[in-house]
């Protein structure tokens, strides 16, 4: 289950009436290999598809990848809006660390290091 604080609903909802291409668009979540520790989330507005889940909660819907479900099993999805850090943010307890931009994240099943990027193409690299 994946659950989505009150000012991630809020700001989500914002969102969507301005970006949704159709009433069936939400917040795509998916979760791919990259970022500077293994796994790095993708997030867009975007319809859902076959095999997707979806979560809604007033005029938030946020869409699960179906090949990413189990990487975001457990999430919660917040709102920040910190004047240097503004946006979504995933809380993910399937990570054992997170890179210091939290683009991306080390699976807790996984040994330490084993899709790590090297140092050259990591967050934030130029």
């Amino acid at each position: 289950m994946i659950t989505v604080t009150p000012k991630a609903i809020e700001e989500l909802g914002k969102l969507l009436a301005s970006k949704a291409k159709s009433p069936q668009s939400g917040l795509r979540l998916a979760v791919r290999r990259g970022g500077c520790a293994g796994w790095q989330y993708e997030m867009n507005v975007a319809d859902p598809e076959p095999g997707d889940e979806i979560v809604e909660s007033g005029a938030a819907r946020v869409i699960v990848a179906a090949d990413s479900f189990d990487r975001l099993r457990g999430c919660e999805i917040d709102y920040s809006d910190d004047l240097t850090d503004a946006g979504f943010k995933i809380h993910n307890p399937q990570a054992a660390r997170s890179c210091g931009c939290g683009t991306s994240f080390e699976a807790s099943d996984e040994a330490p290091g084993a899709h790590a990027v090297p140092d050259s193409e990591a967050c934030g690299t130029p």
